[in-house]
């Protein structure tokens, strides 16, 4: 599905919290084990067509002056639907979070050229953004259910500005392949791949994909979208990648948005309100709290972790981690958010969270040199949370 905003939020405000119908998700969703049935068909269009929600909430927070992308109204309703403040101030926080580890990996003076798989991208524009800076040191692989990436595909030929973006990439246009169905897009830089990601976990999963180097320091970008899926399911996908796709011995990272704490009063109500709109989300109940994120990670192979909640991303802008003062007083001034204990409520259900190998070692290595001083470690202040899931699954078994 799509990129930057926190999911749901409109579902989630007592008052139905946008201007306009609000939230977003990215995702290869269904708990279904036969994916012919109809209440598995759906929830995959149910996912499916969140990407308009993100696209608008996306290019609210542009259209504000929260964010800075020249491509976001491409794929939005114009003019685009206002949306509250606290959807605003997630979008921005989110997004700003998401672009630092990012930049950071790119810029990683280790190696030049770097490679960026985005599980579920929809309408993402983040490899545009990121065209002018990296052209061709970046190989860009957006993998999306068939819809959203033939919808992504046609939007892309039939733009001047996303279009140009591409070109700009590349030593002659000539080197971009498109499908007759305009499904899928093959470029040195930039590929979209039609796939349903259940489909890596069956024994006709593809080993590779069109361009995708094996041994290119490679992170994996999931932005709310393997939450809609059963750990059995999820994890295999990532091990599929990082092992199969990906020589074990390669530098590799996943970067993860996800929602978090399903078991405290409004994470109860959250669950409650996303079923009203057939969404689930199975990763979520079995990965409750950024300490569980950082075990999941680590068993996957990724031994070094991190994990942050947007409320303390934003909150930390004290000590300039994320976000410096300055620019968190500007991002103050563009709208006043009044009600600061629901910010802080809705955003400690959100965390980004971050696991890495090295070839090199713990520290000399493309992503220890890139993430290795990014604080993520456990903290005392999540240990509440900790012992409230803990018990609850206690309680349920």
């Amino acid at each position: 599905m799509s990129a930057p905003s926190i999911p749901h939020l409109s579902t989630l405000l007592s008052r139905g919290g946008s201007r306009g119908r609000g939230g977003r998700g990215r995702g290869r969703g269904g708990v279904e084990t036969d994916p012919s049935a109809s209440r598995a068909a759906l929830h995959d269009k149910t996912i499916q067509g969140t990407d308009g929600d993100a696209a608008s909430s996306r290019a609210s927070a542009v259209t504000l002056g929260y964010l800075t992308d020249p491509y976001a109204l491409a794929f939005a309703q114009i003019p685009p639907p206002r949306r509250y403040p606290l959807i605003n101030r997630g979008t921005y926080v989110r997004t700003t979070a998401l672009d630092r580890l990012i930049t950071l990996f790119l810029s990683s003076p280790t190696t030049s050229k770097k490679q960026i798989i985005s599980l579920g991208a929809g309408s993402d524009t983040r490899f545009f953004r990121l065209a002018s800076t990296y052209g061709t040191d970046l190989v860009y692989h957006e993998l999306d259910f068939l819809t959203n990436a033939t919808a992504k595909v046609s939007k892309i030929l039939d733009t001047a500005s996303l279009k140009s973006a591409l070109q700009s990439t590349l030593a002659s246009p000539t080197t971009i392949s498109v499908s007759s169905d305009r499904s899928s897009l093959h470029s040195p830089t930039l590929n979209i791949h039609p796939l349903d990601l259940r489909n890596l976990v069956t024994s006709s999963a593809p080993s590779t994909l069109p361009n995708l180097d094996p041994s290119l320091p490679t992170l994996i970008l999931s932005e709310c979208c393997l939450t809609y899926l059963p750990i059995s399911s999820a994890n295999p996908i990532l091990t599929h990648i990082l092992t199969t796709m990906l020589r074990p011995s390669t530098p590799a990272a996943a970067l993860l948005y996800e929602p978090l704490h399903p078991r405290d009063a409004f994470g109860q109500t959250m669950a409650s309100n996303l079923a009203s709109r057939n969404i689930s989300m199975p990763s979520l109940q079995a990965l409750p709290t950024l300490e569980a994120h950082r075990g999941r990670l680590r068993t996957l192979g990724l031994t070094q972790v991190g994990g942050r909640t947007v409320r303390d991303i934003y909150a930390s802008s004290s000590a300039s981690e994320w976000i410096s003062l300055a620019e968190r007083a500007r991002v103050e001034r563009l709208e006043w958010v009044d009600e600061v204990e629901e910010w802080n409520l809705l955003a400690g259900h959100y965390g980004i969270i971050w696991g890495w190998r090295d070839a090199d070692g713990e520290d000399g290595g493309v992503f220890g040199r890139a993430w290795g001083r990014v604080p993520g470690h456990w903290r005392e202040d999540e240990k509440g949370m900790d012992e409230l899931h803990a018990a609850s699954l206690v309680g349920e078994n």
